[in-house]
């Protein structure tokens, strides 16, 4: 099995020794860098294939949250804090998890299974998403997401739209919805060049289901109401 290639980010010595010691009783990743600034790992990002980050916020200069806006190609990440007023503000920029300092080994091993999942769920897709990219219409298409330890298969013409739900993303039909252990950032990407977009940062939804705007709000046609974000009211607007 491929070594899941990490990052550390964290001015704090101590906290790169404690990751670097559970990291030795886990198989499946090694630590190829350590930064103890933030703008030192946009250098080390450029020059690095980076599969994960443990990401602290405090830290001089450019504070964690601060760094991660700046990424265009996000690797995942994992937050390690002593703040836990920064959680609601960092889920929302889709991290994996968040460890409040100090956390046992067994917490830190729950947060690098979820990532290693969403990095295999993720590469699962891409491959799925290559060999029906020319073979088949855009209804015709498929989504395969795990949910409640099941991989389950959703024709893509009968999703409505997805919400962001803390660490999952509900995945809503007509009527009900499936749980998935993803972000949403993971699938806008694997749904580009669909029906589906973005209309705020909680919510993608797919465009052949809207029934109106009124406002900033966006009615589906299964009677849904959703909200429409500052930053995409445009887009809807050109759209509708």
């Amino acid at each position: 099995m491929t070594k899941f290639r990490c990052l550390i980010i964290d001015d704090e010595p101590l906290a790169h020794d404690i990751i670097l010691t559970y990291v030795k009783d886990i198989s499946f990743i090694e630590v190829v860098g350590q930064c103890y600034l933030a703008t030192e790992a946009l250098t080390f990002l450029g020059n690095q294939e980076i599969d994960l980050i443990f990401l602290d916020i405090n830290m001089p200069k450019i504070k964690g949250l601060d760094f991660l806006r700046t990424l265009h190609k996000k690797p995942l990440i994992i937050i390690t804090s002593a703040y836990e007023e920064y959680a609601l503000e960092s889920f929302e920029l889709d991290v994996c998890d968040y460890l409040l300092k100090p956390f046992r080994f067994d917490r830190f091993l729950k947060a690098v299974n979820k990532a290693l999942e969403i990095h295999q769920l993720k590469n699962n897709q891409g491959i799925l998403s290559a060999i029906n990219k020319n073979s088949v219409s855009e209804e015709q298409q498929q989504l395969f997401i795990k949910s409640d330890k099941r991989f389950i298969h959703i024709d893509l013409a009968e999703v409505y739209y997805l919400e962001s739900y803390g660490n999952y993303v509900k995945v809503w039909l007509e009527n009900d919805f499936h749980l998935a252990a993803r972000t949403l950032g993971s699938f806008e990407e694997q749904l580009h060049n669909t029906s589906f977009f973005r209309i705020h940062k909680s919510f993608i939804i797919n465009r052949k289901y809207i029934d109106y705007l009124e406002g900033n709000t966006l009615v589906m046609k299964n009677k849904k109401s959703l909200p429409v974000g500052k930053n995409y009211r445009m887009e809807i607007k050109r759209f509708m």
